[in-house]
């Protein structure tokens, strides 16, 4: 059993009507917060991240679709913690600026 990353200080509540998006991971739904996922926990938040798997890979998997679009803080999208970087929500999935190009980490299931 792993030990809970906490989200301290967090006084909002986060449910279907709450207003950030709604991401299934695994067997749960997260709330995408500022850039963090949050999964409530035993009366906690708990940070999770995307994790580097076969649907969303980590590594250079160029797209073309962001041709003269650079990825990071107040770009459009939104961030979201993937392994041990931050990818950007882009029509469902995962962007990663790299270098001059950006690359596709794979899918997110946006639960409605």
């Amino acid at each position: 059993m792993s030990e809970c990353k906490t989200h301290a200080n967090h006084e909002h509540i986060h449910g279907k009507n709450c207003g950030h998006t709604a991401i299934q991971h695994g067997d749960h739904v997260d709330y995408l917060h500022d850039g963090h996922l949050h999964h409530e926990h035993n009366g906690h938040y708990d940070e999770h991240t995307i994790e580097v798997s076969n649907k969303n890979p980590d590594g250079c998997h160029p797209v073309d679709t962001c041709k003269g679009h650079v990825h990071g803080e107040g770009c459009g999208h939104e961030a979201i913690p993937h392994g041990d970087h931050i990818d950007y929500i882009v029509d469902g999935r995962l962007h990663h600026q790299h270098g001059n190009h950006c690359d596709d980490h794979g899918p997110v299931e946006i639960v409605k």
